[in-house]
């Protein structure tokens, strides 16, 4: 067997996705210290191309961070100007006033902004700061040191055989070492998820919940446009079958978001977020804005909902967990990339006083603090409760205790401490036969469309030879359990069509297909799959999606 050598850059911190949090905390690093050696690897084929978010933003990490973001030409040019919530029902709605919602819950000097954007021009101003970017860089692996501490990744391994062997054109990457590697991966990173269970991060911290998000990017009627206009909604068509909601935003040059969010603890394995989305678009309120109008993008991606009790120990001999990838999303505020920001900057601070202090390697308790006690802390805290009530008592009530909950603790208080979760989101799926079929309207073709028509949109590549990043523990299980007693919910709950049962021809025995192919790096079916038998890892870089103001 031939024999594989890999070469070794050495870095002061190596980081691991070039998202919000990621990037601010390579900035950090070198506003503190020009002469620190920083590199960031980025999976996707440019910074941008899987980043997808709804969104809109605070400003308060990029304050923080680049106080002078405006004179820079950031690209925040739709602050918003209206802020609308819906209860939908089938066909009419009901508005819910906006001043009887907390403080914190105002969207007063937000912006709607492109994510994918806003991370391009962040790594170009990084990149004018001496930061190394290095995107179509997947990092594969973790390299542990002898005192079992991360010492860096294994990154730009290409060339694979389907099996998993070296093929004719492969390369072994290259080991990338730092005093200290920071993980900024997003929800459910490969190698987040490997550090949490290695060092049992998650042993003092609730379950972590999840929601999938959905999102539509629409050139619309320039008579219906509104700039700045932000409008979300919840119930129908979701009703009593999952939690969740639709967003509208009007952003600059006659486009709008359209997007959906679903939360994966909803217990009926026959829910289809997918086609939930679908429907959720011939509601007449959002069909009356998108008839005469063109879909231009499409994506999906799984979301963190659980919130300030979810996230586990930031930090492990090393390195630590940035943003997203230890959950730092406010539900009701649907808004993380602030958090992720003020994360990675703080992480980035706590590295850069260990190092000055020649205590490199130590761990960052630093960080912990600082998001623990810090205006992450403030901002997680006080809505810590609104997640879980949705869960256990349903959206009515959550409404009317949540919002009570989240202005007593504007008071420095809560009635009722701080709920648990229960059950992951794979547990809470429920045998098939305990629950009714749903049937959902054909896509139309017009404002409703079939994943792989949308898939098409979100330009997503995968190279076919390389093995499957969509990795199976028992390849018996998805028909022989999760067919027979779930009814197969992977062939719904993906937003993107990789999972399919087939019927053999010759012997009529099922068969479970999965077309990775297809991926949009969603992540939702590590997540929901009710007998976790499905891992996700990073395929080769450069693969995957390729956003465009996404």
């Amino acid at each position: 067997m031939t024999e594989f050598t890999r070469e070794a850059m050495e870095y002061d911190v190596v980081i691991v996705g070039a998202g919000p949090s990621g990037l601010s905390a390579a900035i950090r690093l070198k506003q503190l210290n020009p002469e620190r050696e920083v590199v960031v690897l980025e999976k996707g084929s440019e910074v941008g191309a899987h980043i997808l978010s709804g969104a809109v933003l605070d400003t308060r990490g990029l304050d923080a961070l680049v106080p002078d973001w405006k004179d820079k030409a950031a690209p925040l040019n739709t602050p918003v100007k209206s802020d609308k919530f819906y209860f939908l029902g089938e066909s009419g709605k009901m508005s819910i006033p906006t001043w009887a919602m907390p403080p914190l819950m105002s969207n007063h000097g937000t912006y709607i902004v492109s994510m994918g954007n806003v991370c391009r021009w962040m790594a170009e101003y990084a990149e004018e700061l001496g930061v190394e970017i290095f995107p179509g860089m997947a990092a594969s692996e973790l390299v542990y040191g002898e005192d079992g501490r991360i010492k860096g990744v294994v990154a730009g391994e290409f060339g694979k055989n389907p099996d998993g062997t070296p093929g004719p054109s492969y390369e072994p990457g290259m080991e990338l070492h730092g005093k200290y590697v920071f993980l900024s991966e997003g929800v459910r990173g490969s190698l987040s998820k490997e550090v949490i269970a290695k060092f049992s991060l998650d042993a003092d911290s609730d379950v972590q919940k999840y929601g999938l998000g959905m999102k539509e990017l629409w050139e619309i009627d320039p008579a219906k446009h509104k700039q700045g206009s932000v409008t979300h909604t919840m119930g129908w068509p979701l009703g009593s079958s999952a939690g969740g909601g639709g967003f509208i935003y009007h952003l600059e040059n006659n486009q709008v978001y359209v997007g959906f969010v679903v939360h994966l603890g909803y217990k009926n394995p026959h829910v289809n977020p997918y086609l939930a989305f679908q429907q959720f678009k011939h509601h007449p309120m959002v069909k009356e804005l998108l008839e005469g109008g063109k879909r231009v993008a499409y994506g999906a991606r799984a979301i963190s909902e659980g919130g300030w009790q979810s996230m586990p120990k930031l930090t492990f001999p090393g390195g630590a967990l940035l943003g997203c990838s230890a959950g730092m999303l406010n539900v009701p505020r649907i808004k993380g990339n602030h958090n992720a920001m003020l994360s990675g900057k703080a992480a980035a601070e706590a590295a850069h006083e260990a190092i000055e202090a020649g205590r490199a390697g130590d761990e960052l308790t630093a960080y912990e603090t600082e998001v623990r006690e810090g205006a992450i802390g403030k901002d997680l805290k006080p809505v810590r409760n609104v997640k879980p009530m949705w869960s256990k008592w349903g959206l009515t009530a959550s409404l009317a205790l949540g919002g009570l909950d989240m202005w007593t603790n504007t008071a420095g208080f809560s009635l009722f401490g701080t709920l648990k979760h229960g059950k992951s989101d794979a547990e809470a799926t429920e045998p098939a036969d305990k629950h009714k079929v749903i049937e959902y309207p054909k896509p139309d073709g017009k404002i409703s469309f079939d994943r792989l028509t949308n898939v098409s949109f979100a330009a997503t590549n995968h190279e076919e030879s390389q093995p499957a990043h969509l990795r199976l523990t028992d390849p018996d299980i998805p028909v022989s359990v999760n067919l027979a007693k779930y009814d197969g919910p992977s062939q719904r709950y993906c937003p993107a069509g990789v999972y399919e049962f087939v019927k053999d021809e010759t012997t009529g025995a099922d068969r479970f297909v999965v077309n990775f192919q297809n991926c949009v790096h969603c992540k939702t079916c590590d997540i929901k799959d009710p007998s976790q038998n499905i891992t996700w890892t990073t395929p080769q870089g450069g693969d995957g999606p390729n956003y465009p103001n996404m």
